[in-house]
């Protein structure tokens, strides 16, 4: 790898720089349409799963259990989010360290020729689409210019609730389509839905804000029943595959029970842009728009509001429907998905310990990893790169030579506690620099990634390029980003605590970690596997983590003094 890395500098490289800097004298930012394009917009693989990420609710209070009233509160709370940013009153994320970013390990997708996805950004979206028991239905935001209050949203989502009309033939599993492959969708578009009532049903769904799912099941996190919150997270990233529409920016999930989640789609934003609006949206609906005693909103609806209206559909050939549906769920069924709350400490003990929460955490994951695994593995987290103009995400490599060396010295149990401390330390620091480095720009993958673009548009022969873009990242983590805004003082509300959220593995062979830093007591896990491989097992890799965690605080307590 020297010698390849070593010629490329010397004879490839420099000739494929050139054309990068051409760019950057022309482009915003010359990584992000690049990154947009080729990691997302091109891949031809199912949304579900493999790039759309999910975002859980507050899961230690509960402020109602009425399912209308709480979509509410919420939806009103969101559209008066996006009125804010419509009018730039949202004050930019400014210091305060880093964001860390929900973007993993890519999949990078040439395709010689291939439909290529495109976002479609709308000013104004006036309505939601709605899905509710194999049923779609548009409902407005708006009364004229005036936006809804909650309570008469909440009377209009009570209006789809109590509905009892059918699903029309085809209807039920429609949005399967949007979770099955890319290519047998955009030719199930073309073909069926370019014209007449599907367009135009279609169109309605596409042009709403975001997609909202209203499911007949209930879920939450019960600490009592730890499995409640892997249900949970299961239920956010891929439903029963078709009653989530995973095309739109987001679809906004209500359980039965009032409980919420988000399933986001990857390519328009990184966890942090909807993390912002989550936050907002929580901290008004706790604290700004609040319920009566029985759980409803507050004031009287307005009964004079046209109902929503069924979307209707013409739909003669469901096999497409059935066969996206049919890979969507061998995908889903293949995920194991293991989320925890870690409860015996937080980043108040971590800060004791004079390192950075994220390098703690991120070294008792190579420690947990290696006694999964016996063997480390290409490590791929996330750091934001949002300093600079229309950056998104880079990648912090953080299986290094410091961090290995930590990890055997720990594994083979002669070393004394100084002597790990020590280690750690050094691990910690080397981790905690290519951080600053990712996040200032000086980080290494983006980088390749655009050389090897420029190789291929060149015609240019690449062997390091090929060899470092083909290792697969087996071990993919991303640390969730909390408390971007203030709403709320979470020493007065130590329990308003959402629990973050995930993604699937990355390889077939590999772990998805996604964790929140949730104050100063208490870590939130979320890791995915796939049942399929016989290497990789989420809530075995689980119980290491935890058992890693408390290994390491260990070498920092003080030893108590005999008396």
């Amino acid at each position: 790898m020297e010698l390849l890395a070593k010629e490329f500098q010397d004879k490839t490289a420099p000739r494929l720089q050139k054309y990068l800097v051409l760019k950057s004298w022309w482009a915003s930012n010359y990584v992000s349409d690049w990154w947009e394009e080729y990691i997302y917009l091109r891949g031809r693989s199912p949304l579900m799963v493999n790039s759309n990420y999910y975002v859980m609710d507050l899961v230690l209070i509960k402020n109602t259990d009425v399912q209308a009233a709480r979509l509410g509160n919420i939806i009103h709370a969101m559209i008066m989010y996006r009125r804010k940013l419509d009018r730039e009153e949202i004050k930019p994320c400014m210091g305060g360290g880093p964001f860390p970013g929900c973007s993993w390990g890519p999949r990078l997708s040439l395709p010689v020729a291939c439909i290529t996805d495109v976002l479609q950004h709308l000013s104004d979206s006036r309505h939601v689409a709605v899905y509710h028991k194999g049923r779609f239905f548009k409902l407005w935001l708006y009364e004229g210019a005036r936006l809804l209050k909650p309570q008469d949203l909440e009377m209009q989502f009570q209006r789809i609730l109590d509905d009892p009309s059918p699903p029309q033939p085809g209807e039920e599993k429609l949005a399967a389509l949007t979770a099955g492959g890319r290519v047998e969708w955009a030719q199930a578009r073309q073909a069926f839905f370019s014209s007449g009532k599907n367009k135009a049903a279609l169109e309605a769904i596409e042009r709403a804000a975001f997609f909202v799912a209203l499911d007949e099941e209930s879920y939450c996190y019960d600490p009592e029943d730890e499995a409640s919150l892997s249900l949970y997270g299961k239920a956010l990233l891929h439903g029963n595959c078709y009653n989530r529409w995973f095309d739109k920016s987001f679809t906004l999930i209500s359980f039965k029970n009032g409980q919420l989640g988000l399933n986001a789609e990857h390519a328009w934003a990184d966890a942090p842009i909807i993390g912002h609006l989550w936050e907002f949206v929580l901290g008004t609906d706790s604290f700004h728009l609040g319920y009566t005693e029985t759980g409803h909103c507050l004031g009287k609806p307005n009964p004079a509001l046209a109902p929503p209206t069924r979307l209707q559909w013409d739909i003669p050939k469901q096999a497409v429907i059935e066969s996206s549906y049919q890979v969507a769920k061998a995908l889903a069924d293949d995920v194991e998905l293991y989320c925890f709350q870690f409860l015996p400490f937080g980043k108040g003990l971590i800060k004791k310990c004079r390192t950075s929460p994220d390098a703690f955490v991120q070294i008792a994951l190579q420690l947990a990893h290696f006694r999964d695994r016996g063997k480390f593995c290409l490590t791929y987290e996330a750091s934001m790169t949002r300093m600079f103009r229309e950056g998104r995400t880079e990648t912090v490599r953080s299986c290094t030579s410091e961090s290995t060396a930590f990890v055997q010295a720990m594994t083979e149990g002669s070393y004394t506690k100084a002597d790990l401390r020590d280690l750690f330390q050094k691990a910690a620091k080397k981790h905690q620099n290519m951080y600053r480095l990712a996040m200032t720009g000086a980080g290494i993958d983006r980088h390749l990634f655009c050389l090897y673009l420029v190789s291929k548009y060149l015609g240019v022969s690449s062997p390091f390029l090929a060899e470092v873009l083909s290792e697969p990242w087996r071990l993919s983590t991303s640390q969730i980003p909390q408390s971007q805004i203030r709403m709320f003082d979470p020493e007065q509300h130590p329990n308003h605590l959402g629990a973050g959220g995930g993604f699937g593995p990355v390889a077939d062979d590999g772990y998805g970690v996604s964790y929140m830093i949730a104050g100063e007591n208490t870590i939130f896990f979320h890791i995915s596997s796939k049942f399929s491989s016989s290497e990789t097992n989420a809530q075995r890799f689980g119980n290491h983590i935890r058992q890693a965690l408390l290994d390491i605080a260990d070498l920092f307590q003080v030893p108590k003094a005999y008396s």
